[in-house]
């Protein structure tokens, strides 16, 4: 199926609104440092999201929030909180600087239990071109820190019912990944 292309290794994809609504699938981009891929939706179970590569490439989502990456140079294993998931409870409801904790494992080289500190910050207004249709986003700024280094996420938001569009996320330190829904899944995941 060519509308399924694995990328990541130096390629680029350039999907157009056409050879997307031309697929039955829900289709995410994924951007990494090596290259691009256009993954598809291949399970929805108790709310997280697999999106499927050619070959060993999966990214898992959960809200928008990458919960874990398989068969990249480095992958999330897992992601917990310490207490109320942001994410869960939709970003467009958070008014201010929401603090918390993000316990990450890592690998290769299993790295694991590692206590992220994050702020999640609501910013401005920003225009996103996904598929030649302009959506209007709030951005969010998570910045974490701690054992693993420090990075910031960022994610684009619909502020009518918080669904994340675009989102920069790491899926381990020096390893970001941008992903952008081009035909999202809005179904209900639970």
């Amino acid at each position: 199926m060519q509308a399924v292309r694995l990328a990541f290794h130096g390629e680029t994809v350039h999907p157009t609104a056409e050879s997307v609504a031309a697929s039955p699938y829900y289709q995410l981009q994924a951007n990494g440092p090596d290259g691009e891929a256009i993954l598809v939706l291949g399970k929805v179970e108790d709310g997280r999201l697999g999106w499927y590569g050619q070959g060993d490439d999966i990214v898992f989502t959960r809200h928008g929030l990458l919960i874990k990456t398989v068969g990249f140079p480095e992958n999330l294993e897992a992601t917990l909180f310490s207490g109320a998931d942001p994410f869960e409870q939709g970003l467009q409801h958070l008014a201010g600087p929401a603090t918390y904790t993000r316990t990450m494992d890592f690998s290769p080289g299993f790295r694991g239990g590692i206590a992220m500190q994050a702020t999640l910050t609501p910013g401005a207004m920003d225009d996103v071109d996904i598929l030649g249709t302009i959506h209007h986003l709030r951005r969010y700024d998570e910045h974490l820190s701690g054992p693993a280094g420090s990075f910031t996420n960022r994610y684009w938001v619909d502020p009518a019912d918080g669904f994340i569009w675009k989102s920069r996320q790491y899926a381990a330190p020096g390893f970001p990944l941008e992903l952008i829904q081009l035909r999202p899944y809005t179904g209900n995941a639970s």
